[in-house]
């Protein structure tokens, strides 16, 4: 079993600091810095620096979060009803500092739920989750974008 909160802290920047900026995507049309700075941001809604309103109905959310926390992996080209159709600008001078965003904003993450135990957060699509369930969340998340840029 993965250790997931360890994959996170540890294992997942390297791998992304083998991207040069320029990489192809397999699919959809976030640039590997853009899906970097979407990272950071999913990062940054588990720790209630982002906040999004519940987009799913209530009568949906126990099917959506059943599968979020299943092992099936997300489908490519999912949708997200909160980002627009052109991705948006990119707000850092290059990947490198793109990256050096995102090891923070999971540092910042862990650190919210460490000082926070048992804390409930909103996801926009999923409901209510707590830690465990952010971290679960959130490494599907990673490794969706890690097969999109062929680093898994």
């Amino acid at each position: 079993m993965v250790d997931k909160e360890k994959f996170l802290l540890k294992d997942y920047i390297p791998l992304l600091r083998q991207l040069s900026g320029h990489e192809k995507p397999l699919w959809g049309k976030l640039s590997a810095q853009g899906m970097i700075e979407h990272m950071t941001d999913s990062f940054g809604i588990g720790w209630k620096r982002i906040v999004f309103p519940l987009y799913t109905s209530p009568e949906n959310l126990p099917k959506l979060k059943a599968f979020m926390l299943s092992d099936k992996p997300f489908k490519e080209n999912t949708p997200n009803f909160y980002m627009p159709e052109e991705p948006p600008p990119l707000r850092n001078e290059n990947i490198t500092k793109a990256i050096e965003e995102l090891e923070n904003e999971i540092q910042n993450f862990v650190h919210y739920h460490k000082e926070n135990p048992g804390i409930i957060v909103q996801n926009p699509f999923f409901g209510d989750l707590n830690y465990q369930e952010w971290l679960h969340l959130l490494y599907k998340h990673a490794q969706h974008h890690l097969r999109q840029f062929r680093l898994v």
